[in-house]
């Protein structure tokens, strides 16, 4: 039995004791747990320390208390195999599943699939095979990739072939595993090679594997390039994963520019069943705050 509907029958007032005997507390100290959201929100370790301050295995259920189908954990690749197998046992037990990590080789902003150089390739290579055993200790199924930044010493067709080349050795790794790398086009400094949607959907195209399709970031490409709505169905069909936060800010939904609303009814009309990541901070500090992020996402869902 799920752990929320074990609190929702016995009717406990403020604790629960889980599998693993750990006691946390549920829905802000409330007798049940939340609906669960219609669409796959992913929430990330640190978006509920306050109201869960037990560690992210308590903060994980409280999770799954508020509703959450997903989780997102960009840092899973370094988390030590004893908590990977614990958080693939607790989102086994909770109903949830795995939203994206980072293929993390190091300080790949810098060290750039770009340049062709080998060495950059090798450790990229060799981190896919290490996310293939990461991914399979907590079923997940994506894996975030960045070519880097660009190499001005090149021309960018030379780039570009350098990264599809990265790419297709990646996909070779993960596809014999039904796992895909999903390429994020980032806002962060323009000195990152990857930038835009159509630029994602051109290299999907020539790496031409199952294994390589597109995280469209909606805070990164609303700094980008905008036009939203349109952007994703242009490239839809190489699109698998999204992720969410609010410009300017890099907020949840409802504290900048962004009308998400509309841009969640695309989403749904168009039938995504993916997950959908809340990769962002909070508007608003403390348990407060959380409150606060929690009931934006409730007034953006999706009702079915």
């Amino acid at each position: 039995m799920e752990r929320r509907n074990f609190i929702k029958n016995m009717g406990l007032g403020t604790v629960a004791l889980t599998a693993t005997g750990v006691s946390t507390l549920s829905s802000f100290g409330m007798k049940k747990a939340e609906a669960t959201f219609n669409m796959d929100f992913a929430p990330h370790f640190g978006m509920f320390k306050n109201s869960a301050p037990g560690g992210i295995f308590d903060e994980l259920r409280f999770m799954a208390d508020q509703g959450f189908r997903s989780l997102e954990d960009n840092g899973l690749l370094k988390r030590s195999i004893e908590d990977q197998e614990k958080l693939g046992k607790l989102l086994e037990e909770l109903g949830m599943r795995m939203g994206v990590f980072v293929v993390d080789g190091g300080d790949n902003w810098k060290t750039s699939l770009t340049t062709g150089k080998k060495e950059f390739l090798d450790n990229f290579l060799a981190t896919c095979r290490q996310s293939v055993e990461t991914a399979k200790r907590v079923n997940a199924k994506w894996m975030t990739v960045v070519p880097g930044f660009y190499d001005r010493s090149l021309p960018i067709g030379i780039q570009t072939g350098n990264v599809i080349d990265a790419f297709r050795r990646g996909a070779e790794i993960f596809e014999p595993h039904g796992l895909t790398m999903v390429m994020e086009p980032l806002s962060d400094t323009p000195d990152l090679f990857l930038r835009n949607a159509d630029q994602s959907h051109m290299i999907c195209k020539a790496v031409d594997s199952p294994s390589c399709k597109i995280l469209y970031d909606i805070y990164h490409m609303q700094r980008n390039e905008g036009n939203l709505i349109a952007t994703m169905e242009k490239t839809w069909d190489e699109i698998a994963y999204i992720q969410i936060g609010d410009n300017p800010g890099r907020k949840e939904p409802g504290t900048g520019e962004i009308h998400y609303g509309n841009v969640f009814k695309y989403i749904h009309e168009k039938g995504f069943k993916g997950v959908m990541g809340m990769e962002h901070g909070n508007a608003l500090p403390g348990v407060a705050g959380e409150k606060s992020l929690i009931e934006a996402y409730r007034n953006v869902d999706i009702k079915s």
